[in-house]
């Protein structure tokens, strides 16, 4: 699901533009903190990446954290059924306990 239809109308910047903008978000940034106006760039003024100001980036680090969790969960899901270490070590002729 594309998360773009539902952003603010920001302007795209060319990355050689956004180049000579940067001093300017940064100067934003540390004046607006979180709440300050990213800053979008990309060829043919396409959105591609985004500069962020570093306290809004803290905010979202844990929801960043849980969606690479998710990923991982589906596709170990979509790898299909786990095997347990039990039934791996007594394939091959180890005892767990032996190691415990």
């Amino acid at each position: 699901m594309s998360t773009a239809a539902h952003l603010p109308m920001l302007p795209v910047l060319p990355s050689n533009e956004a180049r000579t903008e940067l001093p300017k978000a940064l100067k934003r940034f540390r004046a607006d903190g979180a709440l300050a106006q990213p800053m979008l760039f990309g060829s043919h003024r396409r959105p591609e990446a985004v500069v962020i100001p570093f306290a809004l980036y803290s905010q979202l680090l844990p929801v960043i954290e849980d969606l690479e969790i998710a990923q991982l969960v589906q596709a170990r899901q979509a790898a299909g059924p786990s095997t347990p270490l039990a039934d791996i070590a007594e394939g091959l002729g180890l005892d767990p306990a032996d190691y415990a």
